[in-house]
């Protein structure tokens, strides 16, 4: 799958805002202001898409008007990065709405992580545009008092330089402590962190490939639909959410979610398998999450990488989707073999 790589982030450059799904601005309008001052503080402007700050019960704006933030984004010659606010639910809602045409002629980095999925694998199929899972506006970028460096870090690496990104060492500790953004106790101190354990390779290989995936259950919103990317021959990755803030995904429901994407026939096609750490998972919900794989998987020799730092739980890496990556579980290795974008 060939994609378009957009040109590079730099210094002085603005970011343009969207909510594509969620509309959390307004409810938590403190996490914004604690995004763009840490996003002015490293020298980026920013500029609000209309509809970007505002809430209408479960999503931002009605889908028509969420799917015109991202085409006014994408045509405004200022802009040069579309960050997402937050993921959501209902992404999928503003599919048909969008110009995929006017993105593929307007390319340029979109980034968010969770059900932005839908968007990122649909901008893929049908614009043919590298896209990135990566921090979100609300989440990442409004840490308090700053972004987490290893997040910082793998933003830069993957769109403010176009040499090769190369290795992705496990972060040295990490976080799924959830301060109430409601009582803004997440303004009274950073959160806790915890050691890491590095990697763990729940089976051995070396395999090379595009990398594609997202978030379960935003992947199987696609499933059936023209917005599926085929992922025969690619390295697949998984995120698995929060069901809700401070608590964990149920295991039996992901196990039907993984079911749906067994019967479309994924895991028998892929090269290798990518799970991000799982928020609220503790030990023995992770037994239980690698029989569930092994069931879905133990026909095939690919690897399976455990414990990535995508997705949900802090820090994350800035994943360019399409890119090629490396798994090598013998010098416990993952690594992207190629620069985020363009000069």
């Amino acid at each position: 799958m060939v994609l378009v790589i957009p040109k590079k982030l730099n210094k002085g450059d603005t970011i343009g805002i969207v909510s594509p799904s969620a509309g959390l601005g307004p409810i938590f309008p403190h996490r914004i202001e604690q995004a763009e001052k840490n996003l002015t503080k490293l020298g980026y402007k920013i500029k609000y898409a209309e509809n970007s700050l505002k809430n209408l019960g479960y999503v931002s704006a009605p889908a028509e008007e969420r799917a015109n933030d991202l085409h006014e984004m994408f045509l405004d010659k200022e802009v040069k990065a579309i960050v997402c606010t937050i993921g959501g639910d209902h992404s999928n809602q503003i599919l048909k709405y969008l110009d995929f045409d006017l993105i593929r002629n307007h390319s340029k980095i979109f980034m968010g992580y969770s059900d932005i999925t839908v968007l990122h694998l649909a901008i893929a199929k049908k614009s043919n545009l590298r896209t990135y899972y990566g921090p979100c506006i609300i989440s990442e970028f409004g840490e308090y008092p700053e972004i987490l460096p290893y997040t910082l870090k793998y933003f830069k690496k993957a769109l403010s330089s176009v040499n090769k990104i190369g290795e992705i060492p496990q972060s040295d500790s990490w976080t799924w402590e959830f301060l109430d953004w409601a009582e803004k106790k997440d303004q009274t101190r950073a959160r806790a962190l915890i050691p890491t354990k590095g990697y763990e390779w729940w089976r051995p290989g070396k395999s090379k490939g595009q990398i594609f995936g997202g978030c379960v259950p935003a992947i199987n919103h696609l499933a059936g639909t023209e917005y599926w990317v085929d992922l025969t021959e690619k390295i697949m990755f998984i995120d698995i959410p929060e069901s809700e803030p401070g608590k964990k995904f149920p295991v039996a429901l992901l196990d039907s979610f993984l079911a749906d994407l067994d019967n479309l026939g994924v895991f028998q096609t892929i090269k290798g398998l990518i799970i991000g750490r799982p928020y609220f998972y503790e030990d023995g919900d992770n037994v239980k999450l690698k029989k569930i794989i092994d069931y879905y998987t133990h026909d095939f020799d690919y690897p399976i990488l455990f414990n990535a730092n995508i997705g949900h739980v802090s820090p994350i890496i800035t994943l360019p989707l399409g890119a090629e990556v490396l798994l090598d579980s013998e010098n416990n290795k993952f690594a992207i073999l190629e620069s985020g974008v363009s000069e």
